[in-house]
């Protein structure tokens, strides 16, 4: 078998632990919820966001807490408006930044009308113990996803699974899932669809975020830093847009790159401006493709000392009210 593709045995296991989730018509008029998404690090919350928002809203990257704000993704059509969240990892803090993040995803546990806890097939139920308690004592909805199952070896391998995590949330329902094949997303979309409550939409019919052109754009610059650095360096960065001058055939741009240290600064740049300049280069594509327009694209470095740390720059760059 394939590395990455799903087994039938694991298949099967799926579409049999899908058949045990009740079955509700939806009722007359228009459904609206919040469906929050949260987990640990590295599971996948990401990846699932952009396949049932259909648009890709939140970056992706291998590297741990790579979402590090509270980022909606709004699906409408005229019988419903579902309103995602996609949640940083669940983490232990070190600096207040991560306070910040750790806040975000505790949040989106006071006001969903749905919860969609998502773990994957390597790890283990007890990880962040008191936030997943928080998830049992939940009394909204919570539909349980277990991705990365094309990752998944032997037969039994997916019933192992799926009896350890439904002794960990009995409520829950559980959905086997790969995001990544977009596999059984559809089906946990539906049941999404059957437990939003009948609401008029919150947002407008052609919403498809919440947050603003330049949120995106910082997003797609810290991602390449990200994918382009090692060790501590993007960890240690944020992306600020101080000029969004949007014509009608292009968009010129002006971003800063905010570091903690000078010899940060430095390997950022790197030697005669080429490590910055393949930044560029990627982000200005992306962005391109995001916003479908061209794009003049200047970056600058800056040193703002243990900013991290700093209540004043954590609200200055958003991560406090």
């Amino acid at each position: 078998m394939k590395e990455n593709e799903i087994s039938e045995a694991a298949r099967k296991r799926a579409e049999e632990v899908l058949s045990t989730s009740v079955e509700n018509k939806v009722a007359e008029g228009h459904r609206a919820g919040f469906v929050n998404i949260v987990g640990n690090p590295n599971v996948g919350k990401s990846t699932l966001m952009n396949d049932l928002v259909g648009e890709r809203i939140s970056i992706i990257t291998q590297k741990a807490q790579t979402t590090r704000h509270r980022i909606m993704g709004i699906v409408n059509t005229p019988e419903y408006q579902i309103v995602f969240s996609d949640t940083p990892g669940v983490l232990k803090p070190k600096y207040k930044l991560q306070e910040s993040m750790l806040e975000f995803s505790e949040g989106a546990l006071t006001d969903a009308d749905v919860l969609v806890y998502v773990t994957d097939v390597v790890e283990d139920p007890e990880k962040n113990k008191d936030f997943l308690d928080r998830v049992a004592k939940e009394q909204v909805p919570v539909l349980l996803v277990i991705n990365k199952i094309d990752l998944l070896k032997g037969d039994n391998a997916l019933n192992e699974i799926v009896d350890k995590w439904h002794a960990r949330l009995p409520k829950a329902e559980i959905f086997p899932t790969s995001a990544l094949e977009h596999f059984n997303v559809d089906n946990l979309k539906k049941r999404i669809v059957e437990l939003l409550p009948v609401s008029a939409p919150f947002f407008g019919k052609d919403a498809l975020t919440d947050k603003p052109a330049r949120f995106f754009v910082t997003e797609i610059i810290r991602e390449k830093l990200l994918l382009m650095y090692d060790k501590e360096i993007p960890y240690s960065t944020e992306v600020i847009v101080e000029k969004f001058d949007e014509k009608e055939g292009a968009i010129h741009i002006m971003a800063v790159i905010y570091v903690e240290r000078d010899s940060q600064k430095g390997i950022i740049i790197g030697k005669g401006g080429e490590k910055i300049k393949r930044v560029g280069i990627a982000a200005r594509a992306d962005i391109e493709k995001f916003f479908g327009k061209k794009v003049y694209l200047e970056m600058f470095v800056k040193v703002e000392k243990d900013w991290r740390n700093r209540d004043n720059k954590l609200r200055e760059f958003g991560y406090k009210e």
